[in-house]
């Protein structure tokens, strides 16, 4: 019963690896003039996108993310025909916080913005706006400028090139934009990137990081495929074949390692498979849409209902026979190798469910690899006792043996399948807008199934399998105790707690329909030198809030993080609390232009403003970005991204007191 604590090792798989700030610059876009007609124009935007990152398509719904639009600044001798549209392989994904469905690209964007040419000569002045997420953050809304003069095409030619490109027109009036030398005559503005360096601002490389996540997710699952029934027998079975086939015990324990390392190619190039066949956006595209998430929650309930003892799901028998009776004809390492993939096929009615719902979650990472990593975790933790136990034979004899507790595993993997099953059906519930999945419903849910898991464990519910064994033992009560405790602590959930815990799982607080929970932190500014202003007059310190309308991460803190009541009572009543959206597209009284990297920039809108500020200023131009800061404009601490751990959060907040009390 000891083996029961792995299975605890699930509720604590799911958590979010911190991005810390910098300058990301992962869209690179050139623009070019084309010829169509002797009338007709077009100004084409060609981008190239970092692996991992993608840019949204025109005309997305209100309340969603940024869309990429065409501005005119000034215009003459042409005008516009149509809306721009974009070229190439759109991604259609549904949003669970925008409750919609978005467009994107991948890889390359290419827009299109025709023009109809009016007289002799033209001239057009303006900028491609668009915005830019991965999926650990986003961008504020960037900017692609362009300035095209020419004369009315004559299609006489063989270039379809328009004449000339150039900045400022020689011929034409420069746009009636209003200059500023700088944004703001404070001291506020003045940048502080050397100063946050010193507190040890670094970058990190999250990538890697969540390749650990997903070994580790991967390690766990095969853990616990282990001391399942089709598995845990064959272990002393397996490596007493391979130490009495040859009276050298270094063969021996040579062949073990043969068939542990097969082990690990077999499920290695499983995850490759998956890879090859779909794509690593094919996969993360069908792990969002609405269909196939209504057949993963389908399959996920057959897998509980098979961990339940109602059937088994197995292999065709022949296909164990006809690698069972080649492994017999062949000799040396192939051998070995078809003893290992005839294991893969008689477990798989134990393992197969534990991998489905691997593939599954690591398919949402949309990288190349995370299958294959996955399964690399899943074989070492399934590879390792064949290995250790033909090191070390005399383990065999304090090995469990078998018996009830492998079911009592197995039941309670099909509970957590099921539950890990509402976690689909949520997003085809919100794609169609069927409302029958909203929050609290969901939550009821998970409070019953948690409720029986723990009865479970208890002994009050039996299924097919299960031995008549009244006792309880001490780690199945503490296990049952878990489940119970964790039952209990989502039901103020229904009421509108935010259950921090549950909060990549459930439905957005959106759907929930009776909240009675109020304890939000709201901004006291969103202007930044009226914020300062206020601070240095309270003489309180401040901080910065750099977020953005379609920031999803900034909605998961703020719901996550900042609704912890010790959170929430350092910044209400410690700090002077500036919330600016980088993505606000409030016109600015008049355009601004700054100079920024040796390059001319016009800051149009509010959000223009805020996210020059913040790369600027700070160096950074990701979000969520938080940065605490004295009524000077100084740094408190170092900067603080996307990581919901609220004990981080609170040392985040009162080191930056600390400081400014020195």
């Amino acid at each position: 019963m000891k083996r029961l604590f792995l299975v605890s090792c699930l509720f604590f798989l799911v958590g979010i690896l911190p991005t810390i700030a910098q300058i990301q610059e992962p869209v690179q876009f050139q623009t070019t003039l084309k010829t169509l007609s002797d009338s007709e124009v077009e100004i084409v935007f060609n981008g190239s996108i970092d692996a991992g990152w993608h840019v949204y398509s025109t005309d997305l719904p209100s309340g969603g993310p940024i869309s990429a639009t065409f501005n005119v600044d000034q215009i003459q001798g042409a005008e516009l025909i149509g809306g721009l549209v974009p070229q190439g392989k759109e991604i259609k994904k549904f949003d669970k916080l925008f409750e919609m469905e978005v467009r994107y690209l991948e890889h390359t964007a290419t827009f299109v913005q025709k023009l109809k040419i009016t007289d002799e000569k033209f001239f057009i002045e303006g900028y491609l706006q668009y915005g830019a997420c991965n999926d650990e953050n986003c961008l504020p809304p960037s900017e692609v400028p362009f300035s095209f003069k020419g004369v009315k095409p004559a299609i006489q030619g063989t270039s379809d090139e328009v004449a000339q490109v150039e900045e400022t027109p020689d011929s034409t009036p420069a746009p009636a934009v209003q200059e500023q030398s700088e944004v703001s005559t404070s001291n506020y503005w003045a940048p502080v990137i050397d100063k946050l360096n010193a507190f040890g601002e670094e970058t990190a490389d999250t990538a890697n990081q969540s390749w650990i996540y997903i070994f580790f997710a991967g390690f766990i699952g095969g853990l616990l495929a282990l001391f399942t029934p089709c598995v845990w027998p064959i272990i002393p079975m397996t490596v007493s074949f391979f130490l009495k086939r040859t009276k050298d015990k270094k063969k021996g324990i040579r062949d073990a390692w043969t068939y542990g390392a097969s082990i690990v190619v077999i499920y290695v190039t499983l995850g490759l498979a998956i890879t090859l066949i779909f794509g690593a956006s094919a996969l993360n595209a069908l792990s969002t849409n609405a269909v196939f998430n209504i057949l993963f929650f389908l399959m996920l309930v057959v897998f509980a209902a098979s961990f339940f003892g109602a059937f088994e799901i197995t292999l065709p028998s022949k296909w164990s026979n006809a690698v069972d009776s080649k492994a017999e004809q062949t000799s040396g390492l192939l051998s070995i190798f078809l003893m290992a993939f005839t294991l893969s096929l008689v477990s798989f009615s134990c393992t197969g469910p534990i991998i489905g719902f691997l593939l599954v979650e690591v398919s949402t990472t949309g990288s190349v690899v995370a299958p294959a990593i996955g399964m690399l975790g899943f074989a070492l933790a399934l590879a390792l006792p064949f290995t250790l136990f033909a090191m070390f034979p005399s383990w065999l004899k304090s090995m469990p043996k078998s018996g009830g507790w492998m079911n009592v595993i197995k039941v309670t993997l099909g509970f957590l399948e099921l539950a890990f099953a509402l976690k689909f059906l949520s997003v085809a519930d919100l794609a169609y807008g069927w409302r029958i999945l909203d929050r609290e419903t969901f939550l009821a849910l998970w409070i019953v199934i948690f409720g029986l898991l723990g009865f479970y464990l208890l002994g009050k519910i039996k299924f097919p399998h299960d031995d008549d064994d009244t006792t309880v033992s001490v780690p199945r009560f503490f296990m049952a105790l878990a489940s119970l405790a964790f039952a209990v602590y989502m039901i103020p959930g229904l009421w509108g707690a935010p259950l921090k815990a549950v909060s990549a799982f459930a439905p957005p607080m959106s759907t929930q329909d009776f909240n009675l929970y109020k304890n939000e932190v709201h901004a006291q500014f969103d202007d930044y030198d009226a914020g300062m202003e206020y601070a240095q007059r309270t003489g309180k310190p401040v901080m910065l809030d750099f977020t953005g309308y379609g920031c999803v991460n900034c909605r998961k803190m703020e719901l996550a993080v900042w609704t912890d009541q010790k959170v929430s009572d350092i910044m209400k009543n410690d700090y002077v609390l500036i919330t600016l959206y980088v993505d606000n597209k409030t016109p600015l009284p008049e355009h601004i232009k700054v100079m920024e990297n040796g390059k001319e920039r016009t800051l149009r809108t509010l959000g223009d403003k805020w996210s020059y500020l913040q790369r600027v200023k700070f160096g950074a131009n990701a979000q969520p970005f938080y940065v605490l800061i004295d009524n000077e404009g100084n740094p408190l601490n170092k900067s603080y991204s996307y990581d919901e751990d609220i004990d981080k959060y609170v040392d985040f907040l009162e080191t930056g007191l600390k400081n400014y009390r020195q």
